[in-house]
């Protein structure tokens, strides 16, 4: 046993909590994270997902670990949130990136589709900032990333209640940084145009793909904000693709 005095200090590493995180671009900014020493915990529905990603990261030399969430339900987010705190300490950076979206026109969208698209894209990051806020202002000290879409600045069609949901989520994280400002927690806004992810159906990747940004590229572009010196804060970080937005 080594001696109290001889022992070498703890490391202190960021905890990221990545919401979302089994594919796509939550998958690749939890990698950007665990890249430069953070301890990365990965949420969604999917365990199986999730442990691949982990997989991934461990091999890397990355330090990952898994809780899987269902953002839907409050009780499963505070669950979780309540598991990562027991087992990492309190959560430096939130990363909101679960969504869902259908690609069909108002008149044809189900009510069971909207509840699924409003409860995961919107109530689903208000109850994750909600369970991680408090110990954020206490701490004077926090990041709050909410990854969006281009649907929340600009129309499209076959994706009314998308855009609403991250409309919304826009809309809430602005009123939330100036709240929040005082507290030195700093809300991000991430705003992506089109990016090769599964939410494009295999028609639309194999026609569209060479438009489309990589969710690495989105990633890295998350890691770069949160690298800043701390006395500035990047609002809000509006991404599109060199050749244009897939309309």
């Amino acid at each position: 046993m080594i001696p109290p005095g001889n022992r070498p200090a703890r490391v202190e590493r960021p905890v990221v909590w990545v919401v979302g995180a089994s594919q796509g671009i939550g998958a690749e900014i939890a990698r950007q994270f665990a890249s430069i020493g953070c301890i990365v915990c990965l949420s969604s529905r999917s365990r199986s997902l999730l442990l691949k990603v982990q997989r991934n990261i461990t091999t890397l030399g990355g330090h990952a670990a898994v809780y899987p969430c269902d953002v839907t339900r409050i009780k499963s987010v505070q669950r979780t949130y309540a598991a990562i705190c027991d087992d990492h300490g309190q959560i430096d950076v939130l990363v909101n990136s679960a969504g869902i979206t259908v690609f069909s026109d108002f008149l044809h969208t189900s009510n069971k589709m909207v509840e699924g698209i409003v409860d995961t894209n919107l109530r689903g990051p208000i109850y994750c900032t909600k369970c991680v806020l408090p110990a954020m202002s206490k701490r004077r000290h926090g990041w709050i990333f909410n990854i969006l879409s281009n649907a929340a600045v600009k129309s499209f069609e076959n994706s009314a209640i998308y855009t609403a949901t991250k409309a919304g989520l826009f809309g809430f994280s602005r009123v939330l940084r100036e709240e929040t400002r005082r507290m030195n927690v700093k809300v991000v806004n991430v705003i992506p145009g089109a990016t090769e992810t599964s939410m494009w159906s295999r028609e639309q990747l194999k026609r569209y793909r060479h438009r489309m940004m990589s969710a690495r590229s989105v990633a890295e572009a998350v890691l770069s904000v949160y690298q800043m010196p701390p006395d500035v804060v990047v609002d809000e970080i509006l991404l599109r693709p060199m050749l244009g937005d897939v309309d």
